[in-house]
């Protein structure tokens, strides 16, 4: 009996202690999947990478950030379908991806010479009519934390593209767009929908005549070695809206959400410094590579661009919206 009671004892003062170990064990972290579909040398690519580290700092581990970049989870396609369905929890689509979720407002951003510079671009995505596009996102299950810049694009072919016959005929790789559609079109190319990871081969092999991209995606994926020439045209934007699944995001604990959303905050900020400079050296490496011969247009071979493409813009009012295009004109200046 009383070695019973010993055993007994012995067994409460175990459970004793075993109840504040467990206690203290750390709690898994939460994991956040964040997929997109450049390189990791891209503004978009060290901008996710640098949201990880702010992140996970700022939470003290809470959180692990998971960044998989070029196209390791889902391609272009797939990606807004898998965040809808909790598959991944982040992703920075380009704004051209926003249609087929009924949210063709987001197209004004692939108006062509819509804006001239940065400055130009900012007075939209930091103003009004960028957080109004943010806030439609919730309808579709998402949220909308930010607009990252990748920056202007070029475009490259095998022939020279000083005017805009000079496009008449070639096979075009676009983004899934209306409006890249209808750009394309009025110079009388020929738009070829491709996802970003297959176009590389499709220029190589001939399935595709030429490509628009800012100068850092170009370079990134070698699309200037098998390019004959890049005509710096800055004739477009290409950027991404920072988007988490809404029924996650909400889940997560309010302090938590708020050191993801200043982490988010920086990493924005960081993002939008590093394009431009990074789209610079990109084009210089293009151009020491001597793979591909760079053309500079002169202001009259640029103007003749724009009053080429200018007919996408009325062609896409009812499309985007004619309140939205007109809203954004106001802001930048801009007159068709």
């Amino acid at each position: 009996m009383k070695l019973n009671q010993r055993l007994k004892s012995l067994i409460v003062a175990v459970a004793a202690l075993a109840i504040p170990m467990t206690a203290l064990a750390a709690p898994a972290p939460i994991v956040i999947k964040f997929s997109h579909v450049v390189a990791n040398e891209t503004p978009k690519g060290q901008a996710a990478n640098y949201f990880k580290k702010l992140a996970e700092e700022r939470t003290k581990g809470r959180v692990k950030i998971e960044v998989y970049p070029n196209s390791q989870l889902f391609k272009d396609k797939e990606e807004m379908e898998a965040l809808q369905m909790g598959s991944v929890q982040m992703l920075a689509p380009s704004l051209a991806k926003f249609a087929p979720l009924g949210l063709k407002e987001f197209e004004l951003f692939d108006l062509p010479f819509i804006f001239d510079d940065y400055a130009d671009l900012h007075k939209v995505t930091q103003g009004p009519v960028g957080a109004k596009l943010l806030k439609k996102l919730e309808t579709r299950g998402l949220i909308g934390l930010g607009y990252w810049d990748n920056g202007f694009k070029v475009m490259s072919a095998n022939k020279p593209l000083r005017n805009p016959a000079d496009m008449r005929g070639q096979k075009m790789r676009i983004q899934s767009s209306k409006v890249l559609d209808s750009q394309m079109r009025s110079v009388g190319a020929i738009p070829q929908v491709l996802a970003f990871s297959e176009v590389y081969q499709a220029l190589q092999t001939g399935v595709v005549d030429g490509t628009e991209n800012p100068p850092s995606n170009l370079y990134t994926q070698k699309m200037h070695e098998v390019q004959k020439y890049v005509t710096i045209s800055n004739h477009g934007y290409l950027g991404y809206a920072v988007l988490v699944n809404k029924k996650f995001w909400m889940g997560l604990p309010a302090d938590i959400r708020a050191a993801l959303e200043s982490a988010m905050k920086d990493a924005t900020n960081y993002a939008n410094s590093v394009a431009k400079k990074d789209n610079d050296l990109a084009m210089a490496g293009v151009k020491k590579s001597g793979k591909s011969q760079i053309i500079t247009l002169t202001a009259q071979e640029k103007a003749a661009w724009r009053k080429a493409m200018d007919k996408t813009h009325q062609d896409n009012m009812g499309r985007i919206g004619a309140d939205t295009v007109k809203e954004v004109y106001s802001a930048t200046g801009y007159k068709p």
